[in-house]
């Protein structure tokens, strides 16, 4: 089995509410739900949900503070206006603006925006990476 691969990315949540709801108002629509985590499905991998406290004991790390935006996840489109669409309506989830879209020095474009706990998305148009029709690099 390959070792370069991810196969679940977690993001520790304040409110497990309130997250679903903002990632609702995306139109995520979870896969599985379980008493305290929310999975979705991104073809070939899953995004979960988890609080915050439950996360650190997950992780061994009883009552630590965890904290956001030390990384970025990203969703590329097919185009400027898709990225212009899609972050419009994550702002009207609730998402903070970080970096509006805008065209970028690699010859793309791209936006920056804050989910509700501070995790930070870009959305990019990036011409030199083909998507196919589910969305995924080609």
């Amino acid at each position: 089995m390959k070792s370069q691969r991810i196969t679940l990315v977690t993001l520790g949540v304040a409110d497990l509410e309130r997250a679903r709801a903002f990632y609702a108002a995306l139109g995520w629509e979870p896969q599985e739900t379980n008493p305290g985590v929310i999975f979705y499905d991104l073809g070939g991998m899953k995004m979960g949900l988890f609080g915050l406290d439950p996360l650190a004991e997950d992780q061994g790390r009883k009552g630590a503070a965890l904290g956001t935006g030390a990384m970025t996840l990203a969703q590329n489109f097919d185009s400027r206006e898709a990225v212009d669409a899609a972050f419009a309506q994550a702002l009207a989830a609730g998402a903070t603006v970080l970096k509006a879209p805008e065209a970028v020095f690699w010859g793309g474009y791209s936006g920056y925006y804050a989910d509700p706990d501070g995790h930070v998305w870009e959305l990019a148009h990036n011409p030199f990476w083909p998507l196919d029709a589910e969305g995924h690099l080609a």
